[in-house]
């Protein structure tokens, strides 16, 4: 039995690029049973490749293409009409060729050819036979196919090839497969992997309004009442994502996943989270943290992908569950030693918006970083540096890391978008790494013009960068005679929404301090709450003293010698995994002490130690009298 499977030509129908067309005129294999094979349901279909939701496109990989190709080839025939089509087709390829002086271009084609324009004609051409000619004939095919639950799965493979070769969607013959498809919905029941498939096809197609999507979501909902497997739940949150569309019935749906979160696979469990993100199901919270719980159990399952997209999912939700912090800590590392770049930058992203400081982590990332940073894109640099910056952490391989760092800064500086430059050296002051070979540049007329080019005004996130860097090169680089910031671009106040540069004070730990403090100090008029200095940082609590080390009342200030900064040590002003302050805060600290105040930090895991009044008191007498030994009567 001859079949038209066997032909290598229709094979790459569905793997021609923009440059070039592969036209193997291949030779009839003889003895092929696929097409029986199929027909009889022992070569199983594949769906077609999971949506990216981020960018919506037809199928561009060339395993997706030929993988959809050797569907299309392998539809039910006869070996008459096989035998009749390949002889078509072989003579439409040998004339495909014809050049005006009427000769024929060889038979093999080379996959990459160099010239563009006849690769053009070869893939029009074989667009239009395809259209005109083999799409017709297995339409025709189709009522072969043994049962419903085959045809509609061959519809869909169909109408998947026809989105691959840009098929006019109100062609007659692609609107008789779409009236056939409409028809099996409304008469069949569908299995819901079939139901998915041909939705995805469908809206790959005609798009969100499409008759079939609307007919296949209403077929989905129906079954929502049945018991799912994990990778149905998995499908239909995929094609809900790709359609962007949200149901009543998606909440049965969240409740019959919670039911299955222990079959679910690493693969199940990226796709779910993926689309949840998607469908901005931030409202589905039981769902998100059962699916991390579960995803740290299966850390070491996920493919790079698989983990980019829950880690991308888990930051856009804001929630996440402890132990898959703890996984990613321990298994991690051995992944950023393979060297994929973008999944380490996600995941230094991830411990920043999560301000877990991971050592073996960022460890693992500074040797990384030493050893191919020159291979790292710009935005892929900030990210790794701007992570362990704000989080404090200064890697054993520092001086090789900054060395590195300024390496690249030197030799790609242009390459830069001007706010990145700006954020990798505002990190740098955090670890008390001072760019100073770098501070003038940024300084310059010309740098701050290509930064206000970008089309948007300058913010006040970015003037502040500006602001702290400046005021780093005056208060702890003594040395530097460059340029300064131009008086302009200063700002008043580091205070901000976003606390950028500095964290509020922490209420519940100020009505804690209160009392004890005007125990000790003699009342309340010896201190006051939330000064803001020149400089434009916000203190907790100020107090003075005069020349003789005595603690002034507020009536007396103006004899003040020396000034005391209290820092009342919330836990936003941590890692959320050690006690070890945020970048800000440290630099925050640093430029006080620099600008004359006796800086006493009070965290609140040492406060909250002391249960009664007196040991509150006493704690804060240790903590004040090593730097002031006398109190004004």
């Amino acid at each position: 039995m001859k079949s038209i499977a066997s032909i290598s030509s229709v094979r790459a129908m569905c793997q021609y690029s923009a440059y070039a067309l592969v036209l193997s005129r291949g030779l009839m294999e003889s003895h092929t049973h696929l097409l029986a094979r199929l027909f009889a349901g022992q070569i199983p279909c594949k769906r077609l490749a999971p949506p990216c939701i981020s960018t919506l496109r037809r199928y561009h990989t060339t395993s997706e293409r030929g993988a959809m190709a050797h569907q299309l080839c392998n539809l039910p025939s006869t070996e008459e009409k096989d035998h009749e089509l390949m002889l078509h087709l072989e003579r439409c390829l040998s004339c495909t060729g014809n050049t005006a002086t009427g000769a024929v271009v060889t038979q093999t084609v080379s996959p990459i050819s160099p010239n563009k324009t006849q690769a053009i004609r070869d893939s029009l051409t074989m667009k239009a036979l395809f259209e005109g000619e083999v799409l017709p004939e297995l339409c025709t095919r189709l009522t072969e196919a043994p049962s419903n639950q085959e045809r509609i799965k061959h519809l869909a493979i169909l109408l998947g090839v026809c989105v691959e070769f840009g098929v006019d969607p109100y062609s007659p013959v692609v609107s008789r497969l779409k009236e056939e498809c409409r028809a099996q919905l409304s008469r069949t029941d569908i299995k819901l992997p079939h139901l998915c498939h041909l939705g995805e096809v469908a809206y790959r197609l005609e798009g969100r309004r499409s008759e079939i999507v609307v007919q296949v979501l209403d077929s989905v909902s129906a079954s929502m009442d049945k018991a799912l497997s994990p990778d149905d739940a998995a499908q239909v949150y995929s094609l809900l994502a790709l359609c962007q569309d949200t149901h009543q019935w998606m909440l049965g749906l969240h409740r019959q996943t919670e039911r299955l979160i222990h079959r679910l696979t690493a693969s199940n469990i990226s796709d779910i989270l993926y689309s949840l993100g998607a469908l901005q199901q931030s409202q589905a919270i039981s769902l998100i943290l059962k699916l991390s719980r579960r995803a740290s159990r299966l850390f070491q399952d996920f493919t790079g992908q698989e983990l980019l997209r829950v880690l991308a999912s888990l930051m856009h939700f804001g929630h996440h569950d402890q132990g898959f912090l703890a996984a990613m800590e321990k298994h991690l590392p051995g992944r950023i030693a393979e060297g994929d770049v973008e999944l380490i930058s996600t995941a230094m992203e991830f411990c920043l918006q999560m301000s877990w400081r991971s050592e073996p982590i960022f460890e693992a990332v500074a040797e990384g970083f030493v050893s191919n940073a020159e291979k790292y894109s710009t935005p892929q640099i900030a990210c790794q540096i701007v992570a362990m910056g704000r989080l404090n952490y200064l890697p054993e391989c520092s001086s090789q890391m900054f060395s590195k760092l300024e390496s690249i800064l030197q030799s790609r500086f242009s390459q830069f978008q001007p706010r990145a430059v700006i954020e990798v050296l505002h990190s740098c002051i955090h670890l008390e790494r001072f760019p100073i070979n770098f501070v003038s540049k940024v300084f310059s007329p010309y740098f701050l013009q290509r930064l206000q080019a970008q089309g948007e005004p300058l913010d006040k996130n970015s003037l502040g960068q500006l602001t702290q860097l400046n005021l780093s090169t005056s208060l702890e680089c003594t040395h530097y005679r460059g340029r300064r910031l131009p008086y302009d671009y200063h700002i008043k106040k580091f205070s901000s929404v976003d606390h950028s540069f500095e964290t509020p004070m922490d209420r519940y730990l100020y009505s804690q301090v209160k009392g004890p403090l005007s125990t000790l100090l003699g009342g309340k008029d010896h201190y006051t709450t939330r000064v803001f200095t020149q400089t434009g940082y916000t203190i907790d609590l100020e107090i003075n003293l005069d020349e003789d080390g005595f603690v002034l009342p507020l009536s007396q200030w103006e004899h003040t010698q020396r000034r005391m900064a209290l820092c009342l040590d919330g836990k936003d002003r941590f890692c959320s995994n050690t006690q070890h302050l945020l970048g800000k805060e440290a630099t925050k600290r640093r430029h006080l002490r620099r600008l004359g105040y006796q800086v006493v930090q009070i965290p609140y895991y040492e406060f909250e130690k002391q249960r009664r009044p007196e040991d509150q008191v006493r704690y804060l007498h240790k903590k004040i009298f090593p730097t002031i030994f006398k109190f004004s009567r």
